[in-house]
């Protein structure tokens, strides 16, 4: 049981962690991610961008969320979820998604 607990806390720390854009040091807060959002990093220069948890129940979300763990697997390089596709896409599909 102990064991199980040290999984949770180093998961836990791990989803705490963020990336800041503009010089790629990590953080260890995530203050700048409000309650009910999570970060994504999107296309080729990694773009990050905090979305509603509330898109994870989308098709389309879900659809992009099956892309990146096919790319990536569960070990995504910057330490977020990184999608992968070109930012005027993900851009479009937040649009979609805004007005639906």
């Amino acid at each position: 049981m102990g064991k199980g607990l040290v999984g949770i806390s180093h998961a836990k720390e791990k989803l705490r962690r963020t990336i800041s854009p503009r010089n790629g040091s990590i953080s260890s807060t995530t203050n700048d991610v409000p309650k009910g959002h999570f970060a994504v990093y999107v296309g080729e220069t990694y773009r990050r961008f905090v979305v509603p948890i509330s898109y994870l129940n989308h098709a389309l979300f879900q659809d992009l969320l099956h892309w990146a763990e096919e790319e990536f697997g569960y070990n995504h390089p910057m330490g977020g979820i990184t999608i992968p596709c070109s930012e005027d896409y993900f851009i479009s599909l937040i649009s979609l998604l805004k007005s639906s």
